[in-house]
């Protein structure tokens, strides 16, 4: 036996080693789909509109800041609209507001106030306007797919519906706590840490007493999380009065995960960032004795008194269970959402359905794979074994190559295993055909094999590539049980070149060994 054989022999049998290795068993080793194991689709919709808003928002601020900056009055600033805000200015300043305002903010249109108001209205931009929607829709996709990821879901799909739509679809497989899933998309996770300029209250009435009745300008009323009553019956909802500006926010947080508190309570320990760091450091060292609110999403979890410079890091406490504590360090390591989102569409699929379809996948494999089989040996004889062969082997692996590359099996794959049966057995077809005329010719059972194959690989190489590249468009423009069919019958046909172009002609190496003047096909 020559080397060449031997050396063919080895890679054939480590090939299908790895491969049971890899697949074997394989409830453990394939991830299934949505379809097949259960799990939840989502279709969410981004508020593009607060994410807009709350940058003009963001850009009325600063360009109040701007004018204060460059010497000009400001009487009074006001949001008219999501895409609009108005400035009120000294009328002596008013042209030089129009300068900075042109020079600096050039996605709004600019408009002078009738008359003698010294008025600047601002208003957005439609092409910039479109321009923060798609940043909102990519950013939450971007936040999103991080707490997908951080949840620990094989093979989740999370992508964008359409190329510039704000809809975002996700499925989980083998999800079964939606509610738990749903709430940590849809956090905000906006953190922030803001001065306590009152407080603590139990009604917002009560903090403005002080005030005339009148909210201050640059600050806010929160709720702090409900706190058992001091009768306990009940509990009881108290509030506190905020610097609106936070003095430290979550987009300084570097790392965040599950810790306890002092009492041995769920908590959530964070570090921020060198420049959070240093802030933090600076606004604790120089408000020692105050308090400062711990507020996640406009709720106020803890307001803790500065008792020293604080420069290392922090605890978030009064979070509730182990389980919500986790979620929350998750969806702080993720970022914050820049807009809310909705559900427009929810479904639940049942493990139930996945094990039904397996079963039936199965035995559909199962009884195609006996015809062919069956056609094959009855009307090839001898050769016929040597596809049979090549047929087990290309499905061994496919399973292997997918449990290898932690693929996902959805029920169009399935189908397209299936499918895959007859396209493996249609190159040894070609093959076998081609030998059939090359032996009536009167050729020599070598000579014939030779041609068969080197006659046979043009077709077989346009059959597949065409078959490759149509797969290759499913599986970008797919969504998951698409790209699951795309996926089966991508390794599926690289695996059919391997076992009828290699592992077909290595088996009639062998069979001219043994019996080398004779062939039965």
């Amino acid at each position: 036996m020559s080397r060449d054989i031997i050396y063919k022999a080895v890679l054939i049998l480590a090939v299908a080693g790895f491969s049971l290795f890899m697949a074997y068993p394989p409830d453990e080793q394939i991830n299934y789909g949505l379809d097949l194991s259960g799990g939840i689709h989502l279709v969410l919709e981004v508020q593009v509109d607060e994410a807009v808003a709350a940058e003009v928002r963001n850009d009325l601020d600063r360009f109040t800041d701007l004018l204060v900056d460059e010497g000009v009055t400001v009487v009074s600033e006001q949001v008219d609209s999501d895409s609009q805000f108005t400035v009120t200015v000294a009328s002596a300043d008013l042209g030089r507001a129009v300068d900075l305002a042109e020079e600096y903010y050039t996605a709004y249109d600019t408009t002078r106030g009738r008359g003698d108001a010294a008025t600047l209205s601002m208003s957005l931009s439609t092409a910039y306007g479109a321009d923060l929607a798609d940043r909102a829709v990519r950013q939450s996709l971007q936040t999103i797919r991080n707490r997908v990821d951080a949840f620990g879901v094989a093979e989740p799909v999370v992508q964008r519906q359409g190329t510039a739509g704000n809809r975002i679809l996700v499925q989980l497989p083998g999800v079964d706590d939606p509610e738990r899933v749903k709430n940590i998309l849809r956090t905000s996770a906006l953190l922030e840490w803001q001065m306590v300029e009152g407080g603590p209250a139990e009604s917002r009435e009560a903090l403005l007493e002080a005030y005339g009745g009148v909210l201050p300008v640059g600050m806010e009323i929160l709720p702090l999380l409900a706190e058992p009553s001091a009768a306990g019956e009940g509990r009881v909802t108290i509030y506190y009065l905020l610097r609106v500006a936070p003095a430290v926010t979550g987009r300084d947080l570097k790392t965040a995960r599950l810790s306890t508190d002092q009492m041995g309570l769920p908590a959530v320990s964070f570090t921020l960032n060198p420049e959070g760091a240093g802030t933090f450091e600076r606004v604790t060292g120089e408000n020692i004795g105050r308090q400062l609110a711990i507020v996640l999403d406009d709720r106020v979890h803890a307001a803790p008194v500065i008792e020293s410079r604080i420069s290392g890091p922090g605890i978030i406490s009064n979070i509730g269970t182990v389980q919500e504590a986790e979620d929350l360090a998750l969806v702080l390591r993720s970022g914050a959402l820049p807009a809310s989102i909705r559900y427009l569409e929810e479904r639940s699929v049942g493990p139930s359905l996945g094990r039904e379809s397996i079963e039936r996948g199965v035995t559909a494999a199962a009884i195609g794979m006996a015809l062919v089989v069956a056609f094959m040996l009855v009307y090839y004889r001898g050769a016929g074994i040597n596809a049979v062969f090549a047929l087990a082997l290309n499905m061994i692996i496919v399973l292997g190559v997918m449990a290898a590359l932690g693929a996902t099996l959805t029920l169009p794959g399935i189908a397209g295993l299936i499918l895959l049966i007859g396209m493996a057995v249609d190159a040894n077809v070609l093959i076998f055909e081609r030998i059939r005329e090359e032996l009536g010719l009167g050729k020599t059972v070598r000579s014939s094999i030779d041609a068969g194959f080197s006659k046979a690989l043009s077709a077989i190489l346009d059959a597949n590539i065409t078959t490759l590249i149509a797969a290759v468009f499913l599986f970008q423009f797919g969504t998951g049980p698409v790209k699951g069919f795309a996926v089966t019958i991508t390794i599926g046909i690289l695996a059919s070149m391997f076992t009828s172009l290699f592992v077909s002609r290595f088996l009639f190496s062998l069979w001219i060994l043994r019996r080398p003047g004779k062939l039965s096909i």
